[in-house]
């Protein structure tokens, strides 16, 4: 099973148990109602995974259970990233033991060095780590480091294996230039929920995907149309949405985007620490949003 590089790829949340293990039967469950939603992959423990968070073990148990649970349905993209270079490097070789057919490579974390020689150095290790397709992902407002597109073309001139970028600097323009200078060479995916309809309007063939978590069915339908070139159809799905992609794009985005999951009957609100749950009137404001937004949703048929 190849990744084909189109449609929506949810960047899966990870659920916890009250214990605060990771409640590995509702990863499974929570996938193949992705897919079976229209969705087209599933990149697992990324920042809106708590990748941070979670052990070297728990991110391989966690790819283990995605790959048993969509088997054929759906390839596995892992993201990686890492505390160094030697462990991200052995986090992609066990996301290639465990089954995953892609991954999304970031840059390391807490050292947003500036100096090119050492992110390079960094990305090429893990890319070539493994034969598996590669995502670069640029995400300077998370990451604090921003690959410019001359560097991604850089990166897939030495990288064969890196085949696709992820595009998160919220500057739709930088889908322009990409394409502009790498031509077909990487396929285009956009990271930024509040900039999907834009994205797709540029070009992107893939959309890695936050809020679509609790409204997936809306979300392959808006890419849809996008990516046809159906824009005024696609503008009354995205005005509806907008309120909640905007979750997908402040800092508190995990504690939002499973809040919606909540409130469409999948999860609970149960994050990770440092993270705690959101409480009080910024709690109730997001609920408010929520409920006006599940209450009014668009005829997908029309």
């Amino acid at each position: 099973m190849s990744i084909t590089w189109t449609g929506v790829m949810p960047a899966t949340t990870t659920e916890f148990l009250p214990d605060g293990s990771v409640d590995h039967d509702f990863l499974a469950r929570h996938a193949n109602w992705l897919i079976d939603n229209g969705c087209t992959a599933i990149v697992c423990h990324g920042s809106l995974g708590e990748g941070a968070t979670l052990s070297f073990e728990e991110k391989s148990a966690v790819q283990q259970t995605y790959v048993k649970a969509l088997g054929d349905r759906a390839p596995v993209i892992a993201g990686i990233a890492a505390l160094t270079t030697a462990e991200a490097v052995k986090l992609a070789q066990t996301a290639k033991a465990n089954g995953c057919k892609g991954l999304m490579v970031l840059p390391p974390y807490l050292y947003p060095s500036s100096e090119w020689r050492e992110l390079k150095t960094h990305m090429v290790a893990v890319m070539n780590a493994t034969d598996l397709p590669c995502i670069i992902y640029n995400n300077p407002v998370a990451y604090k480091v921003d690959f410019s597109p001359a560097q991604i073309k850089e990166l897939a001139d030495t990288c064969p294996n890196a085949v696709a970028v992820k595009e998160s600097s919220t500057d739709v323009r930088r889908i322009a230039e990409i394409r502009e200078l790498c031509g077909d060479r990487l396929a285009l995916g956009v990271g930024v929920d509040d900039c999907a309809l834009e994205g797709a309007a540029m070009g992107a063939k893939f959309w890695i995907a936050g809020a679509v978590n609790g409204i997936p069915a809306e979300s392959v339908k808006l890419w849809e149309l996008g990516c046809a070139g159906e824009i005024e159809k696609a503008i009354p799905i995205y005005l509806w949405m907008l309120p909640l992609l905007r979750m997908d794009t402040v800092v508190k985005f995990v504690q939002l985007i499973k809040l919606i999951q909540n409130k469409v009957g999948w999860g609970s609100n149960r994050v990770r620490a440092p993270r705690l749950e959101i409480i009080g009137e910024e709690l109730a404001v997001a609920e408010k949003t929520i409920e006006i937004a599940l209450a009014n949703r668009p005829n997908l048929k029309v």
